[in-house]
Formats: C-alpha cells, sequence, structure tokens
C-alpha cells in the first residue's frame, strides 16, 4: 500500500520547487495539478490554502488533515552600497547553519539570480574575527552571481528591491540506508505522505470513514495556516514533524503523537486514540511534549474552530536546520494516518 519509491520521487519534487513563507503559488499549483489527476475535486481559499475533498462512507461527518506547504526562507531587507544584500527572515530559519549555503534572489517580475549567503566576515584571511562572529541575520548577506559592485548596479541592471525573496537550497538527499537529508522536510515530507494517502484512496486501497478534506497549508510558519477552516470540519489532524532531542521520545524512526505544544494540549480522546491504533498496528511510536511549537491544529483553534484537534508526523531530526528523517518514520506515520481515516 505505502509506495515509497512513488512517495520519495514525489517528496524530492516538491523539496525542488521554492516555497517560502509567502511566495507558495508555484507549490500549490504543483499540488492542485498532481491532486487533480487522480480525479479529486480541489479549490483554493482567498488566502492560498489548497483543499482536496474525498467522500467517505458517512457523508454526514467531515473531518480534515492538513501539511504545510510553505518553507523557511529569506526576503531582502535592504541593499548595501557595495551590491550584496541585507535580509531579513520568512519563520524562524536556524540562521548560522546558513552560512555558505547557495540561494536564488527571485525579483517581483519573475527573474531568478542565484547567489550564495555568507558571513559579512566570510575569510579567515582577511577577518580576525572569522571564525568567531556570530551568524545571525544581522550578520549574513547575500553576494549575487553577477557583475555588480554597487547598490545602484542591483537596483538597475537587476531590479532587485527590498522585499524580494530569497530562497535557499533544499540539499536533497537520499540515502541507501534509508535516510532522507533535505532542508524544508518540516512540512513538506508530511505533505508528501497525505498526497501517497490519497493516491491509496483513490486505488481503493484504503476506505475513509467519513468525508475528508486535505487541506495543504500556506502560513503555517509565520502561525496562522489554518487559522481558517470550512464550518463543517469537525476534527483536524495535523500532520507536521516530529521533534527530536532533549527531554524527547522521538527517533528519527518514528511516527510522533503530540500530547501537547507550546499552544496547550491536543484533544485527549483524539490523542488517546492515536496511541491505540499505533498499538494495534505495531508501529515505531512516540509521545512528546514539544516545548517550542505550534501546528495548523494550534492555529485553527486560536482563530476560533469549533474542532477536535491533534498532531503527528514523522520524526525529523535538526529542525529548521539541516534536516534529516528516514524512511521508517514516513511508512510508521502513513501507517497510522490510514489506520486513522478507516475509523
Amino acid at each position: 500500500m505505502f509506495n515509497q519509491t512513488d512517495t520519495l520521487q514525489f517528496l524530492e519534487d516538491l523539496l525542488n520547487i521554492n516555497s517560502p513563507t509567502g511566495y507558495t503559488k508555484q507549490a500549490i499549483d504543483f499540488l492542485r495539478t498532481e491532486i487533480e489527476k487522480l480525479g479529486v475535486k480541489t479549490s483554493t481559499t482567498h488566502k492560498g490554502n489548497l483543499i482536496a475533498y474525498i467522500e467517505g462512507e458517512d457523508t454526514s461527518v467531515t473531518r480534515a488533515l492538513s501539511g504545510h506547504v510553505d518553507t523557511l526562507g529569506l526576503m531582502v531587507r535592504s541593499i548595501n552600497s557595495d551590491g550584496t544584500l541585507n535580509l531579513t527572515k520568512l519563520g524562524g530559519p536556524l540562521t548560522p547553519t546558513l552560512d555558505g549555503e547557495y540561494c536564488d534572489i527571485i525579483t517581483r517580475s519573475g527573474h531568478v539570480y542565484t547567489g550564495t549567503i555568507l558571513s559579512t566576515s566570510p575569510s579567515i584571511h582577511v577577518f580576525k574575527d572569522a571564525s568567531k562572529k556570530d551568524r545571525d541575520i544581522d550578520n549574513l548577506v547575500v553576494k549575487i552571481d553577477e557583475r555588480v559592485v554597487s547598490k545602484e548596479d542591483v537596483e538597475r541592471k537587476l531590479g532587485i528591491q527590498n522585499g524580494d525573496i530569497v530562497a535557499y537550497d533544499p540539499k536533497t538527499v537520499v540515502t541507501s540506508s534509508g535516510f532522507v537529508k533535505s532542508r524544508f522536510l518540516d512540512d513538506k515530507a508530511s505533505v508528501a505522505l497525505l498526497v501517497s494517502l490519497i493516491k491509496a484512496i483513490k486505488a481503493e486501497d484504503v476506505k475513509p470513514k467519513t468525508n475528508l478534506q486535505f487541506i495543504f497549508t500556506a502560513y503555517e510558519e509565520v502561525g496562522h495556516g489554518a487559522s481558517y477552516l470550512p464550518e463543517e470540519i469537525t476534527e483536524l489532524l495535523a500532520v507536521d514533524m516530529g521533534c527530536i532531542g532533549e527531554d524527547l521520545e522521538c527517533t528519527e524512526y518514528d511516527v510522533s503523537i503530540c500530547a501537547k505544544d507550546s499552544s496547550g494540549p491536543y484533544d485527549y480522546e483524539m490523542v488517546s486514540s492515536l496511541i491505540e491504533y499505533a498499538k494495534e498496528e505495531e508501529l515505531d511510536y512516540a509521545v512528546d511534549i514539544y516545548p517550542m511549537y505550534g501546528s495548523d491544529a494550534s492555529a485553527a483553534l486560536s482563530g476560533g474552530a469549533n474542532i477536535k484537534a491533534a498532531l503527528i508526523g514523522p520524526g525529523v531530526a535538526n529542525s529548521h536546520g539541516m534536516e534529516r528523517t528516514h524512511v521508517d518514520a514516513l511508512l510508521n506515520t502513513f501507517k497510522l494516518l490510514v489506520k486513522y481515516v478507516e475509523n
């Protein structure tokens, strides 16, 4: 039922589409095309979220599953006199990991230029503080791969301006041992799993108990991805990365079930059911508390949605940096999703 090869290929294709939060139309269009190929009806909300509709056995109840297509990113804050670009964050990237990364600068007119994100002290042979300088957002710049030496060159020759998107490379690698290494597994790994679930439903390998809406959100990284939900939805299962680290049980091989995050506890009955499903399916799973985390489910609750809500996802290490998971985590998450929609 779980097509690993297809899921990983879809994930790689999606990872290679730039979609920093606020610049997601291309990724949403890609998802819409791929989902509609399956004969599934979709719609797009005013804020840019994509919804796919699946009919279930009980058409009087509508549950939703969400994943977010927006990623971390950067934006041009200002242009320096030497033609380098100052930056502001989109979401919360771990900025020390960005020093030396290749990037695209996307102008409002649609031109794309390449560049490198660098420390303002980028050479050990020149700058005494090169190895010690903080790699925070105020000490990183983009050096553009064009012959520019001034602010005027950047503005007039290239048409780059403040507010242009800067998207950095995902650097995706899938190893022979099953590890998936890439930026933006948060949350494109979950999106790929949700699309694989839609494919399994359409192939009639999975029988949904209720009507389902698959919601792919565009602003999760800034806190309001699923803050609006259609009124008919009674329950939302957010699918997002599982945290790994100090005081947490989750590993890169598990499906994580979140009992509570920064916004508060998730629905007790939903979480209990998900734990029982994981046990029944003999999955590798962990139940954890996420200390510094919010999700589409917490955004929906904060937005006033009258729903039950829960959160699961594959274990992902090094969140908001150079992330890593394993195909076993994808498989365990997929199996739990199947059990959820069938009950």
